[in-house]
């Protein structure tokens, strides 16, 4: 690939970002909500009931900022509390799936819809392209973001021995 190739596909891929971040942001707000917590709420979608320390795990949010995300959903009706049959102590964060899909879904049904005709508009090969280039970007963020979080911890722990 051509660098003047390489260097479009950089600067789509963070226009792509940037234009993304705004979508959520305004469908976010029509929500009612911010656009990180929309984002936020999608892991319930994705994986259901968690704890506040997995929440935390999958966001990188602290355990006290997990506990204000929380509350707000909770206010909002979408997750409630509930202990664990099984260890009381463990307090399970149950999604309201159906009102997240209420609230969500209709905002996003024309994006959706068409999303899905524009990749039914590419070739098997271009579709596996496509696969291909988000599992390994995918792959190439989370092991970036593990890098920083380890490098953070490193650095702060250094810090207090100081």
């Amino acid at each position: 690939m051509k660098k003047s190739s390489i260097a479009q596909v950089q600067q789509l891929s963070q226009l792509y970002t940037y234009t993304s971040l705004q979508m959520h942001e305004a469908i976010a707000a029509k929500a009612g909500m911010s656009g990180t917590d929309q984002k936020y709420l999608g892991f319930f979608i994705t994986k259901g009931t968690l704890t506040a320390g997995e929440l935390a795990t999958l966001t990188g949010l602290t355990t006290g900022a997990v506990t204000g995300l929380i509350d707000r959903f909770e206010k909002k009706k979408l997750v409630k509390r509930q202990f664990d049959k099984d260890d009381r102590r463990k307090v399970l964060i149950v999604p309201d799936t159906l009102s997240i899909k209420a609230l969500l879904e209709p905002l996003y049904k024309t994006f959706s819809n068409e999303s899905v005709q524009l990749i039914a508009s590419f070739s098997e090969r271009e579709q596996k392209t496509l696969i291909t280039y988000f599992e390994k970007v995918i792959k190439l963020m989370t092991d970036t973001r593990k890098q920083v979080s380890t490098n953070q911890k490193t650095r702060i722990t250094k810090s207090k021995e100081i």
